[in-house]
């Protein structure tokens, strides 16, 4: 059994993941700003990770076997995170995402389309930090998103305060009403009404997994002692935005209308202009075994229909 502190967790896999590490009999606090309760058997301790002190305070002589970090954004929430967590725990362990990857936030060329990228391409142990930016901002820090994950990986890789994991989660579908980006509901809404989907003339695949998934391999990094630096976490398969549109015009019986846009402009979620699809090699290695896409694809669109038909009745 770990002690395992939580930070976030609040919604959506996190949640899940939650949930997950109690019934396997783990000891779990979750650490939030109160906006949500903790589950049923997982200790709550009410503070605002962005003060120090008062994290500090809140946390009191607490010590973990592991941290789990659902919610570090910006190089200064992860400098404010190694001062009041190192000395209380050997391993930290950061959702960070595969936008560290997107050559449009700044990150590095990803290469030819159909190589996956590897963890090596973005070394958080060489990315440069900007605290001084203004990431408290939401105007400058909601499209600085990938870069804002960039230098918090840089952050606690360098801290020294404790073993560092980051966790470089794929585009994450499935749980319906719960998954709080509408973005697989942009194209449920759409479909269902007859209306177009804007996608780009030839939209590159991406990588996905499932939100259950996702919570299976934040439990699997949070206990396993052999989970250090980048992991990429992808189901097996590609996708790209006419094969999502297709599987939900599959179930409601009728076809996608597309409304095709160049290179460069808007369109729907997942309708990629740019390549940047990881590979899973190395969690694979470390001993991960991942389902495929298809394996889970049409529950998502269900579930995701599912929520629609809810919000319409």
């Amino acid at each position: 059994m770990h002690n395992i502190c939580v930070i976030g967790g609040s919604r959506y896999f996190g949640r899940l993941m939650v949930e997950r590490l109690r019934d396997a009999g783990h000891r779990v606090t979750l650490v939030n700003r109160g906006s949500a309760p903790a589950p049923a058997g997982v200790e709550h301790v009410v503070a605002d990770r962005n003060d120090g002190a008062g994290l500090a305070a809140a946390l009191g002589g607490r010590t973990f076997d592991a941290v789990v970090d659902q919610v570090c954004y910006t190089p200064v929430q992860a400098a404010i995170a190694a001062r009041v967590f190192g000395g209380r725990t050997p391993r930290y362990v950061m959702a960070s995402t595969i936008e560290v990857y997107n050559p449009a936030g700044g990150a590095p060329d990803a290469g030819p389309v159909g190589g996956l990228v590897r963890e090596g391409a973005v070394d958080p142990a060489a990315w440069p930090v900007h605290p001084d930016r203004p990431w408290h901002d939401t105007a400058y820090l909601e499209p600085n998103y990938g870069e804002g994950k960039r230098q918090t990986e840089a952050v606690l890789t360098r801290s020294g305060a404790f073993d560092f994991a980051s966790v470089r989660c794929a585009h994450v579908l499935g749980g319906g009403a719960q998954e709080f980006t509408g973005r697989l509901a942009h194209y449920v809404e759409r479909i269902a009404r007859g209306e177009e989907v804007a996608v780009h003339a030839e939209a590159l695949p991406s990588v996905f997994i499932d939100y259950r998934e996702m919570a299976d391999v934040m439990v699997w990094a949070a206990t396993d002692a052999g989970v250090t630096g980048p992991v990429n976490a992808c189901s097996d398969g590609l996708l790209d935005a006419r094969d999502l549109a297709g599987a939900i015009a599959g179930q409601l019986g009728r076809e996608p209308v597309y409304r095709v846009v160049p290179a460069g402009q808007e369109a729907s979620p997942f309708s990629f202009d740019r390549h940047y699809a990881m590979s899973n090699a190395r969690a694979r290695e470390l001993g991960f075994a991942f389902s495929h896409a298809d394996e889970w694809l049409n529950r998502a669109v269900a579930e995701a229909l599912d929520a629609f038909a809810a919000s319409t009745a």
